[in-house]
């Protein structure tokens, strides 16, 4: 693999930088993430811990069919916050929670402040996948799937459920949401300067002004708010990259994933260490080197959905039945790029670096939306190897890796 300069330095290590024109203070990451102030700890990301449950359980909840549709939009939604009958979630916490994923969706600072029109559409697309799955694949629950047919496709020892064209809605909304909420509001919202250093937060945290009745100011917490998104179920949240892959089913998952894969070995390092090594600088005010790690959070988080997009299609590829003809061989196949239509809706939230701008717009993922749809009428069941070559270099065309690295 073609390596990516790692600018992070190791946990513990002494970075030193200029801030206009003047040395900042030497900054010494801790080895874990451990922060602190008067014996307490300055840590907090509750909310997005309770985002990543509320995910978890509505991904499952699409697969119960038993559930009503008002329900699975309750869990999206969390109007009520009631408990009681109307609770939708099995962690009864999650039901009194204030959280909500629908709130979170499409509503960074940075990319939807100003676009409300597109954050609403985002926010109803989640909608429309919940309402299609009780619409139109719940009634055909013990049908088998055919071009046309929404039901049920084997695949191995898995049951998949698709829609008319293929598609797992189930998939869209899980893969989706890794774009649409971990990562919108990690890198577009919470480690933007339009959230860091918004009002008077710089001054407030050279002063060690504190959020009234917490132990942290305003720009601590939101560093962690971005991190929760990560780390926010990890087993040991001070040192989470040892579970990394199995503590949630999104952003922390996939993490996992690639770096489980030689080719981009050691990139959960270099997240981990440079989400510790801008939390550190924001304790001791240096401000220039928190932009640094910044800009590889956002190459490595954009770099993780870039890499499954890639795989899931390549995957779908290789799974494709020999015999064209052989409905009932697809179940593979439409589970991987159904995985793979979630990650490549979720590019639209990445982050270039150095700018303000996603790797890809709005318009380039609805047309590699529309071409991964569009070899037929009948959606997945006519898709052509052509097809996902062509978005799988797309998409790598973008990054420092090839198809090859990223497809295997």
């Amino acid at each position: 693999m073609k390596k990516i300069l790692v600018l992070a330095l190791i946990s513990g290590m002494l970075y030193s930088c200029s801030e206009d024109e003047n040395l900042s203070p030497s900054v010494n990451a801790p080895e874990t993430y451990t922060f602190e102030r008067n014996s307490s700890s300055t840590v907090a990301f509750n909310g997005q811990t309770n985002r990543i449950m509320m995910a978890k359980e509505l991904v499952g909840g699409m697969l119960d069919f038993a559930m009503t549709k008002e329900q699975l939009l309750e869990m999206y939604r969390n109007e009520t916050a009631s408990g009681g009958d109307a609770a939708p979630f099995e962690n009864s916490d999650l039901n009194s929670a204030t959280q909500s994923i629908k709130s979170k969706v499409a509503a960074s600072s940075d990319y939807f402040s100003t676009n409300t029109t597109e954050s609403s559409e985002v926010k109803a697309d989640f909608e429309s996948w919940i309402n299609a799955q009780i619409d139109e694949v719940f009634p055909n629950q013990n049908k088998v799937a055919a071009p046309g047919i929404a039901g049920q496709i084997a695949d191995g020892s898995s049951t998949r459920y698709v829609n008319k064209l293929g598609l797992e809605y189930n998939q869209a909304v899980a893969k989706s949401l890794i774009g649409a909420l971990m990562a919108d509001q990690m890198l577009n919202n919470y480690l933007s300067s339009s959230v860091l250093d918004a009002n008077n937060n710089q001054q407030e945290n050279d002063d060690k002004i504190t959020v009234d009745g917490k132990s942290y100011t305003y720009m601590e917490h939101y560093w962690d708010e971005a991190y929760g998104y990560l780390y926010g179920t990890a087993t040991d949240k001070e040192n989470p990259n040892p579970t990394v892959g199995s503590d949630d089913d999104f952003l922390n998952k996939y993490l996992g994933r690639v770096d489980g894969d030689e080719d981009f070995s050691g990139i959960a390092d270099d997240l981990f260490n440079a989400l510790k090594l801008g939390r550190a600088a924001i304790v001791e005010n240096g401000y220039s080197l928190r932009d640094e790690q910044v800009k590889i959070i956002r190459e490595k988080v954009s770099q993780v959905i870039a890499v499954r997009a890639v795989y899931y299609l390549q995957q779908g590829k290789a799974a494709l039945p020999d015999d064209r003809n052989n409905e009932a061989a697809y179940g593979s196949t439409f589970h991987a790029l159904s995985e793979g239509y979630g990650f490549i809706y979720s590019l639209r939230f990445t982050r270039m670096p150095d700018s303000d701008q996603p790797y890809f717009t709005k318009s380039e993922v609805d047309t590699m939306l529309s071409k991964l749809m569009g070899d037929g009428a009948n959606g997945l069941w006519d898709i052509e190897e052509s097809t996902l070559d062509s978005i799988s270099e797309e998409i790598a065309a973008k990054f420092d890796f090839t198809v090859a690295e990223a497809g295997s």
